[in-house]
């Protein structure tokens, strides 16, 4: 039997694993949704891959993205996650967890659900890029900017528009899915 085509991008197996089970699908629950916002974060500089490997670490060390536990984080908790080899160890990146959580959930009152705020910037419905090839696929967009400015001025860190634009493609706000990937037809059908 061969093997599906699959976007060109997901190499080793890890990568190959996340993208055929959930780049691209459309996500709705307000952990993954912070948990994806934390990790394309902590992508900044670093490779997919990288970040991908430290996952569970990630997990493990902010409480399984208990995102008002987070918020409650202090800066002793930042000194101790330092140490944590599992983590990518930049204080910036990891004390900004703290701040979007507490901005998450300013989101949350706010709007009833990070999940409600997001999905207006899309209407409910995720844009279908139609990619032909890997050159289309941009790293940034108009919306990806409006993402970014709109987080930003909420009290999010770490969210500029390519991170904005990563992020969009994680949770499935675009299909950037190549046409000829087993993928697209399955993400765009959810």
């Amino acid at each position: 039997m061969n093997a599906p085509v699959r976007c060109t991008w997901p190499v080793k197996p890890l990568d190959v694993k996340y993208h055929d089970a959930e780049w691209g699908v459309p996500v709705h629950d307000e952990p993954t949704l912070f948990e994806f916002i934390t990790l394309e974060g902590a992508q900044a500089g670093l490779s997919w891959s990288t970040v991908l490997a430290k996952r569970a670490h990630y997990r493990a060390a902010f409480r399984q993205w208990d995102v008002t536990a987070i918020a409650a984080f202090t800066p002793s908790q930042v000194d101790v996650m330092m140490q944590n080899s599992g983590l990518v160890r930049h204080r910036q990146k990891l004390a900004s967890t703290i701040d979007n959580a507490r901005a998450f959930l300013d989101v949350q009152q706010a709007f009833g659900s990070f999940d409600a705020y997001l999905w207006r910037f899309v209407e409910g419905t995720p844009i279908d890029q139609r990619l032909t090839s890997p050159q289309q696929m941009p790293t940034q967009t108009a919306l990806s900017d409006a993402i970014a400015r709109d987080l930003k001025a909420r009290g999010f860190r770490f969210v500029g528009t390519t991170i904005c634009y990563a992020y969009m493609q994680a949770v499935g706000l675009v299909n950037d899915h190549l046409l000829s990937c087993f993928r697209h037809d399955q993400v765009a059908t959810r």
